[in-house]
């Protein structure tokens, strides 16, 4: 009855998860931010960039929904929010289906970057294409054994934003269809800079995880949480606030950069808030609010981070 009110459209819309599209586009804000500081903004690779973000997101989205139902780790004692698969508002050869075609998607725009980036970038997106695939399917599920904060700490973080930044400073430093990695175009400052955002992208995940920690337990999904418990887990949490917060300022002493970079100090109230809740709550009904809030903060984190570098 339920399922029959809910239109196709919805349903898509609800496999798509909209809402982590923040994990996304916050990388490639920061990568652009410091590439316009740098001298080396390139519109085009930057807007690939974002929809190639994008796209891999979604098929991540469009991967765990599926993987999950048919793993039997999605179960109606989940407090998350909705999967289609596991709910039958779509089938599951449908949902696979949308996987594959939009993590082609995402290979289509990357051939654009890799005539810009060369092989480098062809390596990190066939990486990051086939992570997405094997964080929750394959035959080593990475977000079933604990691996999945730490595929989201490089992928969403550390590859994302020095790529973005790699794609920009290369169309000024060398010719398309490089070989090698190209040194002057991949920074100290733009590791760093990955930091922030590989830090409160996974925290997304932490919340995530603390949330359905019992049913993951009971299902046999081995996620970082359920191998650490409550207690470490907030503390994982807290350690990835801290570090996000604490890199502006370093960019500031120790790169030289204007005290404009420290912007994202701006957002600390935000992150306060969740902190609390995060610290203190395990239901569904708190933690989900908490878990779109932290998206908030790593919205408005990155567009405040960006505009330090840009200005």
């Amino acid at each position: 009855m339920a399922n029959a009110n809910v239109s196709a459209t919805k349903a898509w819309l609800m496999a798509a998860r909209p809402q982590t599209l923040p994990a996304a586009a916050a990388p490639v804000v920061v990568g652009t931010g410091l590439a316009v500081h740098e001298g080396f903004f390139a519109p085009l690779p930057a807007f690939a960039a974002l929809v190639g973000a994008a796209l891999i997101q979604i098929g991540t989205n469009f991967a765990n929904d599926y993987y999950d139902a048919v793993k039997g780790a999605d179960t109606e004692d989940r407090e998350g929010f909705t999967r289609v698969t596991q709910s039958g508002l779509i089938p599951p050869a449908s949902v696979k289906r949308a996987m594959y075609l939009t993590f082609l998607a995402a290979v289509l725009v990357g051939v654009y970057l890799v005539y810009v980036g060369g092989v480098p970038i062809l390596v990190v997106g066939l990486l990051s294409v086939a992570s997405g695939v094997a964080y929750t399917g394959g035959p080593y599920p990475l977000g079933y054994h604990g691996l999945g904060d730490l595929f989201v700490f490089v992928f969403f973080g550390l590859v994302a934003v020095t790529g973005t930044y790699y794609v920009q400073a290369v169309t000024y430093l060398a010719d398309p269809l490089s070989v090698s990695v190209r040194p002057e175009a991949l920074p100290l400052v733009a590791v760093v800079a990955s930091l922030p955002v590989a830090a409160l992208s996974t925290d997304i995940l932490v919340v995530n995880n603390i949330r359905d920690r019992e049913t993951d337990a009971a299902t046999g999904k081995r996620t970082l949480a359920v191998r650490l418990g409550y207690f470490w887990s907030r503390v994982e949490y807290l350690a990835l606030l801290a570090l996000a917060y604490l890199v502006p300022p370093a960019l500031w002493v120790g790169f030289g950069f204007s005290p404009l970079v420290c912007l994202p100090l701006l957002t600390l109230p935000l992150a306060v808030r969740v902190a609390r809740t995060v610290l203190t709550e395990t239901s569904g009904e708190a933690l989900n609010p908490a878990l779109e809030r932290t998206g908030q903060l790593l919205a408005a984190y990155a567009l405040l981070f960006a505009a330090g570098f840009a200005l």
